[in-house]
């Protein structure tokens, strides 16, 4: 547990930055090689997984992204944004570092209207926003350094204690550390997502929306201390807590899109 602590201590130590919401941040990779390592997985995704053929899909899915990606600072990517709509009964949909924007067709069956894929859409791309790629490569090379540097300690234990105590170290990494900050990031893309989607005139209730969708969509899910992702119930609650401050932006924009399947 102290080299638990340690690595904590490390992470905040090192938090150089801020993210949108506030929050310290622990990355040190440059936006370059981030952008590129998005660029080439995108890439190799194209090659691995068809896209869809229904244009209707993909006009809906590319009108959305066009009302979405103008309202994204242009420190997350300044330049234009590549859409995919991916033929893939997986309910998900992903953004990139370099501009890249995933979505695979099993998503919009849970997605009702054009809100509600605006708010995975901006739930995604706040994640570029926020640059939790950065901070997730970061956190994840110190975890390895942190374990790496206990073997050697551990090294004139015999075998059955450092066995025991490596694996201790792996589970206390996973679930106090690593995991805990993979739901940071989402309940922070969240709230990003929700002010981006509001800002490009979609209603934000349809953020709240999504989520009861997705609750129905994803029966038997693990607990939430268990899990890199915030309860579904938690995720609503902070999402309906947000609407009264995102209600303003979307009353001021002077965006109306409209984006039918």
């Amino acid at each position: 547990m102290k080299i638990i602590t340690i690595l904590s201590l490390v992470i905040f130590l090192a938090s150089c930055t801020k993210s949108p919401t506030g929050r310290n941040q622990f990355a040190f990779m440059s936006d370059t090689k981030l952008a590129e390592m998005g660029t080439n997985s995108f890439e190799q995704m194209k090659q691995e997984i068809p896209a869809t053929k229904n244009k209707k899909l993909v006009r809906f899915v590319q009108c959305v992204a066009d009302s979405i990606t103008p309202h994204v600072n242009k420190e997350a990517h300044d330049g234009s944004w590549e859409v995919v709509v991916f033929e893939s009964d997986q309910i998900n949909a992903f953004a990139l570092p370099g501009g890249k924007i995933g979505v695979y067709t099993g998503i919009l069956k849970v997605t009702e209207n054009q809100d509600q894929l605006a708010a995975i859409m901006g739930h995604e791309v706040g994640h570029v926003i926020a640059k939790h790629s950065n901070e997730r490569l970061s956190s994840n090379q110190a975890a390895a350094g942190v374990q790496a540097l206990a073997g050697a300690l551990l090294g004139s234990q015999d075998e059955q204690t450092q066995t025991y105590a490596m694996a201790a170290l792996g589970a206390g990494l996973q679930y106090g550390v690593l995991m805990p900050y993979g739901r940071s990031h989402e309940k922070e893309a969240d709230i990003i997502g929700q002010e981006l989607m509001a800002k490009a005139g979609f209603n934000p209730q349809g953020a709240i929306d999504l989520w009861h969708n997705m609750a129905k969509a994803s029966k038997g899910a693990p607990p939430e201390f268990l899990s890199t992702h915030p309860a579904h119930d938690t995720r609503i609650e902070k999402l309906t807590d947000n609407l009264t401050q995102v209600n303003s932006l979307y009353t001021a924009s002077n965006n109306q899109p409209d984006c039918k399947t």
